[in-house]
């Protein structure tokens, strides 16, 4: 992508310029990233391909890789709810919406293999993990509102910390070990999900019977 000249940056409104230009930033460092990894000097690198000066890359991207590595994250969940929008989640199973969401999720990720290599292993280093976590949570609540979930309990929490793990899992496999594995690697875990989700509502009946039990029992003999 060529260099962006000064007389060709965007002028409109602040947030608009800072828009299109976080745009071209991250499409020079994807083009960038598979050779320099996610570093400040392949940003820097980015910024200079792009046309900006190291102030205006500091100034859009104040920690440098890391906003590029969460604008990348951001943009594929955008591709994937886009890619997602003609499916009716109401008409499918739950199993059904969570496939379709992780798989439409990785495709995304996909469309730039090489730096998506390098961008899982940058968020994996200790320093970057608290990130890592965050944006996974960030792309399971997005596919989770596309699939319809109200909860505001617990659950709302445990489903979408599951569905973050079986998201990351399932993206490390298809990088490392091709589609196929991949699919295998998502249907077994959704396998695993639906019969602890089943185990769990046994255990709540159980501990609702338990609690009960308690109550009851202090009451009779004045516990507590």
């Amino acid at each position: 992508m060529g260099a962006m000249a000064a007389s060709d940056k965007p002028t409109a409104d602040g947030a608009d310029w800072a828009g299109a230009s976080e745009t071209t930033l991250l499409d020079e460092a994807l083009a960038l990233a598979p050779e320099r990894g996610w570093t400040w000097a392949m940003t820097y690198a980015a910024g200079a391909a792009a046309g900006f000066s190291r102030g205006e890359v500091e100034l859009l991207l104040p920690e440098g890789p890391r906003d590029l590595a969460a604008l990348w994250s951001r943009r594929c969940d955008a591709a994937a709810l886009a890619a997602l929008a003609d499916v009716d989640p109401a008409s499918l199973k739950v199993r059904e919406r969570i496939h379709r969401a992780v798989s439409a999720r990785v495709e995304a990720a996909m469309a730039q293999p090489a730096a998506t290599r390098r961008w899982t292993g940058f968020l994996a280093l200790p320093g970057h993990l608290p990130l890592g976590l965050r944006l996974l949570w960030e792309s399971a609540d997005g596919l989770w509102v596309w699939a319809g979930d109200t909860a505001t309990d617990e659950n709302h929490y445990s489903k979408r910390a599951i569905l973050a793990e079986v998201l990351g899992g399932v993206l490390l496999v298809r990088l490392a070990a091709g589609e196929e594995a991949a699919a295998a690697r998502l249907d077994r875990r959704i396998a695993q999900v639906m019969a602890f989700e089943r185990w769990k509502a046994s255990l709540k009946l159980a501990g609702l019977a338990q609690d009960a039990a308690t109550a009851l029992g202090r009451m009779r003999y004045a516990w507590g």
